[in-house]
């Protein structure tokens, strides 16, 4: 039946909304499943278990953030504007319309609830070094590999500190701040 979404679907999207919301410890597979509106075997039809929806969600987080940047950076022409459609992903997540507001980054609240060890932090650490990598990809096309990998770095850390603040504040204004300061750095290339 077209237009139709599978349950597979449904409850990703459920607990995308509730995990964000509320956070993942806080929120139970029964929660999930009602927000979803499926039976609760969908769920183990889908999924083993709660962990094994968590890392789905993580990763589709993942490719939701990928998407965004690859728009921005499709609107861009340029290394340095290259730099900046990465900035304008995290501030098109941001400024997203969350329906209890914008919490920072989905992917390290996430991190924070999972114990060490846990596959989840190794999604959410490799979306970070991938974003990293990104930004280090434009750079080098403005300067040295050394200097563009400083660069890289200095910039992906700011970049999550404004996030996190940016989360706190429930606002994207320290986001449109942090850009104004990345570009400078990389106009000084």
């Amino acid at each position: 039946m077209p237009g139709r979404i599978n349950a597979r679907t449904k409850l990703l999207d459920a607990a995308a909304r509730l995990f964000y919301a509320n956070g993942i410890s806080a929120t139970g597979i029964d929660a999930v499943v009602a927000e979803a509106g499926v039976a609760k075997m969908s769920l183990y039809n889908n999924f083993e278990n709660k962990a094994g929806l968590v890392s789905a969600y993580l990763e589709a987080r993942h490719e939701e953030w990928l998407e965004l940047y690859r728009v921005r950076l499709a609107a861009s022409q340029g290394a340095e504007a290259g730099v900046l459609a990465v900035v304008d992903a995290y501030i098109d997540h941001a400024e997203a319309g969350y329906e209890h507001g914008f919490r920072g980054c989905g992917l390290l609240n996430a991190a924070a609830e999972l114990p060490a060890g846990e596959p989840g932090r190794q999604v959410v650490a490799g979306h970070k070094e991938q974003v990293e990598g990104i930004i280090r990809s434009h750079l080098e096309a403005l300067t040295t590999q050394r200097q563009a990998a400083a660069l890289a770095e200095q910039v992906s850390f700011l970049l999550e500190g404004a996030i996190s603040r940016a989360g706190l504040e429930g606002n994207s204004e320290l986001l449109h701040r942090a850009k104004a300061m990345i570009a400078s750095m990389v106009r000084a290339l």
